[in-house]
């Protein structure tokens, strides 16, 4: 990956770290808060779902925004409404009011992921893609580890601390996108992407957002209220999430470098195997705390490394116009998901009893490999036909003098072999064009900035060279 693209990434991931330092820890301290408040786990559900309701909505409405105003007046919207929400919550304790605060900030949330992805979709090629993408999912996480361990901290000083350090790091975020140097990815052109054509482009990709969608919002939602109702204290819970979203950050580059080098289909089916084999290890294996730690470790790993690697595989089947409209499209499919994740998880817990979470993940997982099996052994990765060698692209006039007299020779020998009468045509091999063409070749006058015609000699160039 050279220096440019990695400096012209740089704005983008530094805002949406700092960005997510806050985003990290706030799903978990509204579970706790909610589930100290007494309120039933369905309605700690329904709040949770606000939330992917809005990245849901915004993920079919914030591209227009993206697309009329760029993408770095657009983050600074969203980033600054992300602020406005979270400071609100830390004022209004009431359920329905949360309900509607975090559908607008989930609203917000998803047009900063819609800014930074395609952003470096745009930046990259296939072959760089994964890495990049890995590198947005690092951003993330990172800032994740780093808010699970502030939770306890900003806990300790008052309720509406936590909210209030939130606010602050969400407008601070802007910061990056404003100040440091940065060349902007050109949106010329979007082409439109409707979802029937978006699944049709690419079922894997999408099957493997949504179900992205319903294993993180999960994990990030219902692991604490299992991990607080198997015992742990607030502190221990926060460090428990922190080791699962370390796993999810260290794990992310490395399936990501795996990704851009092999299929990434059969990448897929082996995260989703991966996936169901730690869950049933949680569920049956009689662990001790670091034990726990350890699977939850490379749980996160596997989980929160379906999705780049799902968009990584549908970016390799999209127009390079429609990037963006795949994107949100791909976003939406995961809000979907992580819409329907708590409500549809929350009863099997409640009959299952709290092991119920793993049972759930588990079963996602083997669906995802019997899917993604599936479509591999409908559309098998392409293999190619002949071995590829670069060479230099040149020009129509660049290629006629590159001829050399070997060539020449050749094509008289093969024409001698070819003319029944052994006349050999006279050909005469033209020397390489160096320097100013002689004064009577065809040229073209340019002309300097005024649109006038020069009149001193010297000012004529070959064709080509026009300054107008």
């Amino acid at each position: 990956m050279s220096r440019q693209l990695l400096l012209m990434a740089l704005a983008p991931l530094l805002g949406l770290f700092i960005l997510g330092i806050g985003n990290g820890f706030l799903a978990t301290l509204i579970t706790l808060r909610l589930d100290a408040a007494g309120e039933s786990p369905v309605v700690i559900g329904w709040v949770s779902s606000a939330y992917f309701i809005g990245l849901a909505l915004g993920a079919m409405l914030n591209d227009r925004l993206l697309l009329a105003i760029g993408h770095i007046r657009a983050y600074g919207s969203f980033a600054s409404l992300v602020a406005v929400t979270v400071l609100l919550q830390g004022l209004v304790f009431e359920p329905v009011a949360w309900f509607v605060l975090r559908l607008i900030g989930g609203w917000a949330t998803v047009g900063v992921f819609l800014v930074i992805e395609s952003w470096l979709l745009a930046a990259g090629d296939a072959q760089v893609r994964g890495r990049l993408l890995a590198l947005y999912m690092i951003a993330i996480y990172a800032a994740g580890v780093l808010g699970q361990l502030l939770l306890g901290v900003t806990q300790a000083m008052g309720p509406t601390a936590p909210f209030m350090v939130i606010g602050l790091l969400a407008s601070l975020s802007v910061l990056p996108m404003a100040m440091l140097p940065r060349v902007t990815p050109l949106l010329d052109k979007a082409e439109p992407l409707s979802p029937l054509r978006l699944i049709t482009l690419t079922p894997t990709g999408v099957m493997g957002s949504f179900g992205s969608g319903l294993a993180v919002a999960a994990v990030y939602t219902l692991l604490p209220l299992y991990l607080q109702r198997t015992g742990f204290t607030v502190d221990r819970v926060g460090q428990l999430m922190a080791v699962m979203v370390l796993g999810a950050m260290l794990l992310q580059y490395p399936v990501g470098r795996w990704s851009d080098r092999h299929d990434r289909q059969m990448v897929l089916i082996l995260i989703g195997a991966f996936c169901a084999l730690i869950s049933a290890g949680i569920l049956w294996l009689p662990l001790p705390p670091w034990g726990l730690a350890a699977l939850l470790f490379l749980l996160g790993g596997g989980v929160f490394s379906l999705y780049p690697v799902s968009v990584g595989h549908a970016a390799d089947r999209a127009p390079a116009g429609a990037l963006v409209r795949m994107s949100q499209g791909l976003l939406l499919i995961n809000a979907i998901g992580s819409t329907l994740s708590p409500p549809v998880i929350t009863p099997v817990m409640t009959v299952v009893g709290d092991a119920g979470l793993f049972w759930s993940l588990g079963a996602l997982g083997l669906i995802l490999v019997g899917f993604f099996g599936w479509r591999r052994s409908v559309r098998p990765a392409p293999v190619p036909v002949a071995p590829f060698s670069p060479t230099t692209p040149l020009s129509a006039a660049g290629a006629e003098l590159s001829v050399t007299e070997e060539w020449v020779q050749g094509a008289l020998e093969h024409e001698h072999v070819e003319d029944l009468s052994g006349a050999v045509p006279d050909v005469e091999v033209a020397e390489p064009l160096v320097g100013p063409p002689p004064p009577d070749e065809a040229h073209i006058v340019y002309y300097e900035d005024d649109g006038t015609a020069p009149d001193a000699p010297g000012q004529e160039g070959v064709a080509g060279a026009s300054r107008a």
